[in-house]
């Protein structure tokens, strides 16, 4: 798919709810499966990600009594009422699900098989391979420890202390997942700490963590009632369109403000950023607020603290948008984590930005951008839903049109955005 950005014909206003948190989406879907009773989701988001989670769901056991547009009914079948599925999971293009599930079906009494697209299919599997292996998981990676896995249930998994390399929730989602099955308790420590969607769910099925970040075997979950927020990985988009096309006010509304997720908030007002919250609350067990932002002019390059980097991963791609119209070089490092991603989405973005004349330097785990004017171009998002929505994000300031291919996946994340960003006062079209 081909998407055409031009020029904003003028500021962008109004207020907006961005669709419903993908991680939450997948986890709350997955949890409910597991769950004993029924439970009841508000805000699911409906995009092509949580929908293969959901497909996962069903094929496993899992009965939805009622779908109204975000409202979800549904019934799970506890910890030992999975189904063997008749054919492969296709996760699609969604790693989240995968890794999670990976977790929870390697502790059956059942083989399965996990694939998913082109661009899964690609992703590096061993980081939950072998601590699920040192639990005493039996699983088959393709070549290289990619997907397709297949694993061989074992129903007798062990308990581990895991101190992880990297900063995942994934990884550690997957493992406390695995958990809940293994005999004596399963932890994991992290370098840095990742998003935390995870541990304030489990409680609220009734599963008490343990020994900070644990459980343990033979924890049960229940049935609840779950309220998903609005993705700050989506707000991100128009949080940066409304800094960068002059004249603009937003309100986005209903946005999560988790604090492992919030990092983008605070490297845009270290930049400048007319960004106000509002109405912080609780929405569910998690926190929400509403997102004012204006134009404020031309903002300033920083260098991104290393530390907030795992709190912004996935928005990362949409900042060296951003970072590209910014005075001064703004600098990127410790992100290593963006080249394994949907795409290489440094290489991406460093391609992209390149071919609409921006001056950089790409680095193994980062980027040293130094903003300027913005040229027309023909840029490539690579089947990279975020790379491709934050060039479409650069074309509102460009002196001309940017043409996007490679936009196909956009509707894993947010179905709606281009939608939006013309309800909004800005131009992208379909063209190919």
């Amino acid at each position: 798919m081909i998407l055409e950005a031009q020029p904003a014909g003028g500021p962008l206003t109004g207020e907006l709810v961005p669709p419903g948190d993908k991680s939450i989406s997948h986890r709350a879907l997955i949890f409910s499966c597991l769950a004993s009773g029924r439970s009841r989701i508000e805000g699911l988001l409906d995009s092509e990600d949580v929908k293969a989670t959901l497909a996962a769901c069903r094929q496993l056991g899992m009965t939805v009594l009622e779908d109204d547009g975000g409202r979800l009914l549904v019934e799970g079948v506890g910890e030992r009422g999975l189904s063997a599925p008749e054919s492969a999971l296709d996760m699609g293009n969604s790693g989240t699900a995968m890794r999670l599930l990976a977790g929870v079906l390697a502790a059956q009494p059942f083989d399965s098989e996990l694939v998913g697209d082109a661009s899964l299919s690609r992703r590096p599997m061993g980081r939950i391979v072998n601590p699920l292996t040192a639990m005493g998981a039996r699983i088959e990676t393709g070549a290289g420890g990619t997907p397709p896995l297949m694993i061989h249930g074992n129903p007798a998994l062990r308990g581990i202390d895991y101190t992880s390399p990297i900063a995942s929730a994934q990884v550690k989602s997957c493992l406390l997942l695995a958990g809940l099955y293994a005999s004596g308790s399963t932890t994991v420590t992290e370098p840095l700490k990742s998003r935390d969607h995870t541990e304030k769910m489990l409680p609220v099925f009734g599963v008490d963590l343990h020994g900070g970040c644990g459980v343990k075997g033979g924890s049960r979950l229940q049935g609840a009632s779950l309220s998903v927020p609005s993705d700050i990985s989506s707000a991100a988009f128009f949080l940066v369109a409304a800094a960068l096309v002059p004249g603009s006010e937003l309100l986005l509304r209903r946005v999560g403000l988790n604090e492992t997720r919030d990092g983008i908030l605070h490297v845009m007002q270290a930049m400048g950023a007319d960004l106000d919250v509002r109405n912080r609350r609780r929405y569910g067990e998690e926190i929400v607020a509403d997102l004012r932002i204006r134009h404020a002019g031309r903002l300033r390059g920083i260098e991104i603290p290393a530390g907030r980097v795992p709190s912004m991963i996935d928005e990362l791609p949409v900042l060296l948008a951003l970072a590209a119209t910014a005075d001064g070089t703004t600098r990127l490092r410790g992100a290593a984590e963006l080249r394994v991603k949907e795409s290489d989405r440094l290489d991406v973005m460093a391609r992209g930005l390149a071919a609409m004349g921006v001056e950089l330097e790409e680095f193994e785990d980062g980027m040293d951008v130094r903003g300027g004017p913005l040229a027309a171009a023909a840029v490539d998002g690579a089947g990279d839903h975020r790379c491709a929505m934050s060039f479409c994000v650069l074309g509102q300031v460009a002196d001309g049109a940017v043409s996007v291919s490679g936009c196909e996946n956009i509707d894993t994340s947010y179905p709606g955005f281009g939608d939006d960003l013309r309800r909004a006062g800005g131009r992208v079209e379909q063209v190919g």
